[in-house]
């Protein structure tokens, strides 16, 4: 890239996130040139927290649907705008990098890397005692020295950056992503009861053991897997002036509201098969102001019951073999 420093542009879609925004923005702001936020909808502070920030870009995504390629492109795209050559990384509201970033030599080789060059690190996930991790369940791909490729994704899950086919790849070992999101483990199962609806609707063809396994994996963690947070992780951000140990919690869960109009408009009982109902979604119902909450109770039979608590309880051995012949058979009895 020679003498021409490319300018560090932040990506970051939200909606609904000033429990984490402050945290986010003010860690961000020490190493972006740009923040690019993409506001989908957010019903409480977080354009007013992001507005604080001189750094900050707000532009607004106004689609109802959930769609990470539409989501991510209008992103991209509006950092294309900025001239130059430039890194696009792509950090959510509720992540940090660790503190070590700028001081790390890693961070000096992402801004040197050739433009094509996808940039990844471990996901380091919080628990709620804040004292404790675990990394995965992937590398993630969250930067890119942008060429001007195209940005390919599906709706859900996807890519969350530019990652062309046979990219050199730069993996960062030192610095790390911190993620936030299993610290408030009441949103944390709200959002994943939202994924599970998602893919009832979306993949309809999906076994409901799969997308049962698939977004309870929090569940799974063996004792060899947690690992202890190192000190510093919190202690530079707090020399920095950075409170990145204070978890605001919510009291309502904008995913219940969504689950619930998707009861309205599909019936409760066409998510009969997923294990969602381990809240008490008639009262869910009244808090929200439904004039007819009785439509939200457990549609489930005794039988799916009994195979939603097997499910639980084989979760963190689900790859055993005697509970993966059980699971093929259940995928025959249960159906999709």
């Amino acid at each position: 890239m020679g003498n021409n420093k490319p300018l560090v542009i932040c990506l970051t879609p939200i909606k609904n996130e000033a429990n984490n925004l402050d945290r986010f923005l003010k860690c961000a702001s020490l190493w972006a040139d740009h923040i690019i936020i993409s506001d989908q909808n957010s019903e409480d502070d977080s354009q007013f927290i992001a507005s604080k920030y001189p750094k900050v870009k707000i532009i607004k995504n106004s689609i109802s649907d959930y769609d990470e390629w539409i989501i991510r492109s209008t992103l991209f795209n509006e950092a294309r705008k900025i001239e130059g050559p430039k890194i696009l990384l792509t950090v959510d509201a509720d992540e940090i990098l660790t503190p070590n970033l700028l001081a790390s030599s890693e961070w000096n080789s992402v801004l040197s890397a050739e433009p094509g060059t996808v940039i990844k690190s471990k996901f380091a996930n919080l628990l709620p005692d804040l004292k404790h991790y675990w990394e995965g369940p992937f590398d993630l791909p969250w930067g890119f020295v942008d060429d001007g490729s195209e940005y390919i994704a599906d709706k859900i899950h996807t890519n969350r950056n530019i990652y062309p086919e046979d990219a050199p790849i730069l993996f960062l070992k030192d610095v790390k992503i911190i993620h936030y999101q299993y610290t408030d483990w009441e949103r944390m199962e709200s959002k994943h009861r939202w994924y599970q609806c998602w893919e009832r609707i979306n993949n309809p063809d999906k076994s409901a053991i799969e997308i049962y396994r698939g977004y309870n994996h929090m569940y799974a963690l063996r004792k060899d897997q947690i690992k202890e947070v190192p000190i510093e992780w919190f202690e530079d951000y707090n020399k920095l002036g950075i409170d990145v140990t204070t978890i605001y919690k919510e009291g309502k869960h904008y995913w219940n509201e969504i689950i619930l109009s998707y009861f309205d408009k599909y019936g409760a009982n066409f998510f009969s098969k997923e294990a969602i109902w381990d809240i008490d979604w008639l009262e869910t119902a009244k808090l929200y102001g439904y004039k007819e909450p009785e439509k939200f109770l457990d549609p489930r039979k005794k039988y799916q019951k009994m195979i939603h608590n097997w499910l639980k309880k084989t979760q963190n051995h689900y790859d055993r073999l005697d509970v993966r012949i059980i699971s093929k058979i259940l995928k025959v009895f249960f159906g999709q």
